[in-house]
């Protein structure tokens, strides 16, 4: 296994953010689905990360993470995974379900929908899929899809031990809100990286799946 380069959790955050929060009504279903069917124009994706010294040199790997929206009483929620520690890629994170693309998938959406049943078994005929958002280029060199879906519950899921440590939900208003986007920063053999981390209760997003929320963020407030 690949060990980390640095951890996220030892360096200082440099700031916040900031900006204000999705308004609430953006954050229903209808709304949603609304904007996915009419994407606005006027928007800014992230900016794609730095590639990790090695990689560079070859073409991303492509790869679909599904964003799965799950409808409680209370509000819409995030499924996240914690990634198992032996994996070679992001071994320990937070991640959405997903994975690299194979052969026989169909399109994006299919390798999205695969993978979240390989990896936490999740049946597709739970996903509504909403759309998706611009592709996300990780450091460590796949070209992720992100698709965007609704979970309408009572669903289950299993996680995959081999890939999959924990599988939990976060309020997506709390996702949702600049407040709650961390900027940091560090120093690599290949120049200076910089990221967010959305920490929320004991749980570490950073990376690439705070990268992806902060492009539904721009997204949802555009």
């Amino acid at each position: 296994m690949a060990k980390p380069l640095f951890d996220p959790q030892q360096l200082p955050v440099e700031g916040v953010a900031g900006e204000p929060a999705v308004a609430a009504e953006r954050l229903r279903p209808e709304w949603l689905r609304s904007r996915f069917a009419a994407p606005p124009s006027n928007w800014t994706a992230e900016e794609r990360e730095r590639v990790i010294p090695g990689r560079a040199d070859r073409p991303p790997t492509p790869a679909s993470v599904l964003i799965p929206l799950v409808q409680r009483p209370t509000g819409l929620t995030v499924l996240l995974t914690q990634r198992t520690a032996h994996l070679t890629d992001h071994a320990g994170q937070i991640s959405f379900p997903g994975g690299r693309a194979e052969d026989y998938d169909k399109d994006a959406i299919d390798t999205a929908l695969r993978e979240s049943e390989e990896e936490i078994g999740l049946a597709r005929r739970h996903v509504d899929v909403l759309g998706v958002l611009p592709n996300y280029l990780t450091g460590t060199g796949y070209c992720v899809t992100p698709v965007v879906a609704l979970l309408q519950p009572p669903f289950e899921v299993t996680a995959d031990p081999d890939e999959v440590a924990a599988i939990f939900e976060v309020p997506l208003a709390f996702l949702m809100d600049g407040a709650n986007h961390q900027r940091l920063s560090v120093d690599l053999p290949g120049g200076r990286r910089s990221f967010y981390a959305m920490p929320y209760e004991g749980y570490y997003i950073w990376g690439a799946t705070a990268g992806m929320l902060r492009n539904l963020f721009h997204f949802l407030r555009a």
